[in-house]
């Protein structure tokens, strides 16, 4: 029997996706989150054998979840479910080690073959999602998207160059570059579309 927790800040799809799964001979669900810190507490106390996670859930994403079961070394494997194609979500959760990243609206008996697939060892990841990732990667530094989510936690570029241990010019350097490579006119703008993309 595959034990699975579901997390997902939608009570009505939560319980809709756990009936259908518990429909499956093989399949059952051991415990259902509302958000990322309910889902990692349980994830470690319950210790599932796969976690379904939604990406955008209140208190912590699902990726954060993600990123800190990887930390803890966590056994349990991790299937993101998504609505959104967002690139920098793909990049986050294929570093994360995650095994399963699919639309929320698979039918239930592909979600259902996803979850055997990953636990045999397999990836198992929605073909449109790989292509709209790979139509728009990510083209800021790892520094670049550090200084942009400063900026977007409303730093000015003095706060930025003093907590980083940068100078104040080579901050502005950073910001001017950020821009350029996003096409944009002002940090408004920057911070949109990076958000949008999943890359900060």
């Amino acid at each position: 029997m595959i034990r699975i927790l579901i997390a997902e800040d939608q009570r009505l799809l939560r319980g809709a996706l756990a009936s259908l799964l518990d429909l499956e001979d093989d399949l059952e669900v051991v415990g259902q989150a509302g958000d990322g810190q309910e889902a990692l507490s349980m994830i470690l106390k319950m210790k599932p054998d796969v976690c379904l996670l939604d990406i955008e859930m209140p208190v912590q994403s699902g990726i954060e979840v993600a990123e800190r079961l990887k930390l803890e070394g966590s056994p349990c494997r991790v299937i993101m479910l998504t609505t959104f194609a967002r690139p920098g979500y793909f990049e986050r959760a294929v570093k994360a080690g995650v095994s399963g990243y699919l639309l929320k609206d698979e039918p239930s008996d592909r979600l259902a073959e996803s979850i055997r697939r990953v636990m045999q060892g397999h990836r198992e990841i929605s073909p449109e999602l790989i292509f709209d990732s790979a139509a728009r990667k990510n083209p800021l530094t790892a520094r670049e998207c550090e200084i942009l989510q400063l900026i977007a936690a409303g730093k000015t570029a003095s706060e930025i160059a003093r907590s980083l241990h940068l100078s104040h010019g080579t901050v502005r350097n950073y910001i001017s570059e950020i821009l350029n490579k996003l096409d944009v006119k002002n940090r408004i703008e920057a911070i949109s579309l990076a958000e949008g993309n999943g890359w900060i």
